[in-house]
């Protein structure tokens, strides 16, 4: 069984993380997708709440699951028995950092595969930290992110007023 992980803080997920997940998951037998949590991160949802907005966003897909891990993710890889780690790139300038960390995977696990994924263009310029921003200004953000992360970004700064 070929798996794949695909990390990231997911705060919120938006159509872009979807985009590459439905392309991982037509790809590898079991995708996982794993919310970090990073301590030197502040995320606006807890780590319940990301797991709840992933987990109903992507319901639809039969291989993929969602899980919490904290620590390295080369070492979440190597228990979940996963060959492949999945990133996906926007643009260059995603790619220098990316690699990095892929070179340093690939020497602490050999046997683990970094691959990228370019997500489909019109999600080329989406991240979760612009959909937050249009979020806190009440700007309607349902077409960036699936339907539970908008209703939760709405009640999330609708209780902040």
């Amino acid at each position: 069984m070929k798996i794949a992980i695909y990390p990231g803080t997911f705060d919120p997920i938006t159509n872009g993380h979807l985009d590459v997940i439905e392309r991982a998951a037509a790809m590898f037998d079991r995708v996982i997708v794993v919310i970090a949590i990073n301590s030197t991160k502040t995320p606006l949802f807890t780590k319940d709440e990301r797991l709840l907005i992933a987990s109903s966003a992507l319901a639809h897909l039969g291989n993929v699951t969602v899980e919490l891990f904290s620590g390295l993710i080369i070492d979440y890889a190597r228990t979940a028995g996963a060959s492949t780690i999945i990133r996906g790139l926007r643009a260059v300038s995603d790619f220098e950092y990316e690699f990095q960390i892929a070179l340093m995977n690939r020497k602490l696990e050999p046997s683990v595969t970094t691959i990228f994924l370019l997500p489909n263009e019109k999600y080329t310029y989406l991240n979760s930290s612009i959909i937050r921003e249009l979020a806190r200004y009440n700007q309607d953000v349902s077409e960036f992110v699936p339907a539970k992360a908008a209703e939760m970004l709405r009640e999330k700064y609708e209780a902040g007023k």
